[in-house]
Formats: C-alpha cells, structure tokens, sequence
C-alpha cells in the first residue's frame, strides 16, 4: 500500500490484503456487487466469483442483507464481508491488520479456524494484532514492534512473555 522508500520485496503467488474495514468496497454498492468488485480487486475472474459466491455468502453469514447496499451493514458485517471474500480467492499470502478486533465472537472463532486451515497447507499469514489470545491461537512467530522498531523477533513462547513484562 505504500512506496517503498529503500529495498526489494519479491512476491510469490496471491496476496489477499485486509488492512482496513471497507477498503476495497464501494459504499452505494450492494454486498453482492462488492463481491465481485473486491473479488476482481484481489485478482479473481468474474468467473471464479461466480462460482464462489454461495461459498462466499455461507462463510459470511450475510445472505439476507447481500442484495442491500454496503452504506448500512455495521462494521461487524464489513468485516465479514471483507475476510469472506479474502479468504475464498485462495491466496498464498494473508494480510490482516486488526480485522478481528470488529464482529462477534463465533465470528471471530470461525476465522481463526480458516486461517489454521491456511496455516496447515502451507500459506502464510501475516497477522497484526494486539489480541494476545488470538495471537497465540494463529501465530508460530512473533514481531514485537513498537514505534516503528522491532523490539524482539522469535517464536511466541518467548516474545509474548516478554512483551507482557514490558507492558
């Protein structure tokens, strides 16, 4: 999302990003039009799109509400929405910032699986947050980042206690 100001990055394969709540949707657009809109954005074909978009709408749980325009759903639902979509255009790599933090626990639970599922075939997740619990249920390693500088790297076990000490 920015430029960088030094340095390389080299990307492998399909990266679905979720850095903010409704970035990527349209606000005037229906739930299903923002499918296909931020589904194409991802990378997707209308073709894939269509024939995700059951799978898309059942993982979200917004059938009754998806002909309705996106400037009435609550945060909750955008997140769905959002993570729906990310998650069923199959990518390689996962980027969630906070996304987490909004919607209902059972919610909150049904994506911590999907991303263990993710884990499990090999994809790789990057996860910001600052849910300790959730950080332990999805992540193997640990960034501990404050003001913009690493403050220790390494697996959960040792990075978590020390950040708790810190705090």
């Amino acid at each position: 999302v920015l430029k960088p100001s030094s340095g390389q990055v080299t990307v492998d394969g399909r990266i679905a990003p979720l850095l903010e709540l409704g970035a990527g949707f349209h606000p005037e657009l229906s739930g299903r039009e923002n499918i296909l809109l931020n589904g194409i954005l991802l990378g997707m074909l209308k073709r894939e799109l269509e024939e995700k978009i059951d799978s898309i709408l059942e993982f979200s749980e917004l059938a009754k509400f998806i002909d309705q325009s996106i400037r009435t759903y609550s945060s909750g639902m955008l997140a769905r929405l959002g993570f729906s979509v990310a998650v069923h255009c199959e990518p390689d790599i996962l980027l969630l910032d906070e996304v987490l933090s909004v919607g209902d626990q059972d919610f909150q639970k049904k994506c911590i699986e999907k991303m263990n599922d993710f884990k499990t075939t090999g994809k790789t997740i990057v996860f910001v947050s600052h849910n300790i619990e959730q950080i332990n249920q999805i992540c193997e390693l640990v960034f501990w980042i404050e003001q913009g500088k690493v403050q220790l790297s390494g697996n959960v076990e040792e990075v978590l206690p020390n950040y708790l000490n810190s705090t």
